[in-house]
């Protein structure tokens, strides 16, 4: 029974997205919609990026040096593993299940509030397309915009590790900031660029597909934005192993 409705609404989301990925009727409405698209979706994200990396960072570098303090271990290790942490992990994939919470629910809420007042019937009844109207926006925005998410996660989480060395006695700053240099890879920065493209439709598409088939009213459009999120959480950590081990063998 659950593999049936799994494969159920595994067919529908293909068919949803092959209507989502059509060429716009009016080049002109649609940039438009895509410039308040990275407005509301990824430059009002940028703050919540920031607090939260500061403080993902800071606590990254503490856990390293309160489990890493080792004659064996070379002084720098702090700086290294926080880096590669950030790089690797918390910059791409644990964001992007903080963002399926905040982007995906807005969505998902957004579109099923239209659902459920008859505005995308009455856009159909128009001959519009409803689904590349209001979702390739929405899909294209935030896929080009989440890498400068990530770009701005990397730099404040390595930040906040750097606060935690300059006002604190747990770490030189000098051994920090060495850490951060010493056998650094550019390809993990790359790395966490390609999987953001990823996770960003993953997030996108999800909760457009959850929030544009809401059924009901305004109850059953918050259980879309739930089953959105949870369903965008599942797939993104599907999607970091599969992407790890290809990028990363």
């Amino acid at each position: 029974m659950i593999l049936n409705k799994w494969l159920a609404n595994t067919g529908k989301y293909c068919m949803f997205i092959g209507r989502t990925f059509s060429l716009p009727d009016r080049w002109g409405v649609f940039g438009r919609r895509c410039v308040t698209e990275v407005s509301k979706l990824g430059v009002d994200s940028i703050p919540l990026v920031i607090i939260i990396s500061i403080f993902i960072g800071a606590v990254c570098a503490i856990q390293m040096q309160l489990n890493t303090s080792s004659p064996l271990m070379p002084s720098y290790t702090v700086g290294l593993a926080t880096r590669d942490i950030v790089l690797l992990e918390f910059s791409n994939s644990i964001l992007c299940l903080i963002l399926a919470g905040k982007v995906g629910s807005n969505i998902a809420s957004e579109i099923g509030t239209m659902r459920v007042t008859e505005q995308i019937d009455a856009l159909e009844i128009m001959g519009v397309n409803s689904c590349n109207y209001l979702v390739l926006p929405k899909v294209v925005a935030f896929v080009f915009f989440m890498p400068i998410l990530v770009v701005f996660c990397m730099g404040t989480a390595l930040f906040g590790g750097l606060l935690v060395a300059t006002f604190t006695d747990l770490i030189p700053v000098a051994r920090y900031t060495y850490g951060l240099q010493a056998m650094f890879t550019e390809w993990y920065v790359w790395y966490g660029l390609i999987k953001s493209f990823f996770f960003a439709f993953i997030i996108a598409s999800v909760a457009s597909y959850f929030g544009y088939y809401v059924k009901g009213g305004a109850l059953e459009v918050g259980k879309a934005s739930t089953d959105s999120v949870v369903t965008s959480s599942i797939l993104i950590l599907l999607f970091d192993v599969i992407l790890t081990k290809l990028l990363l063998q």
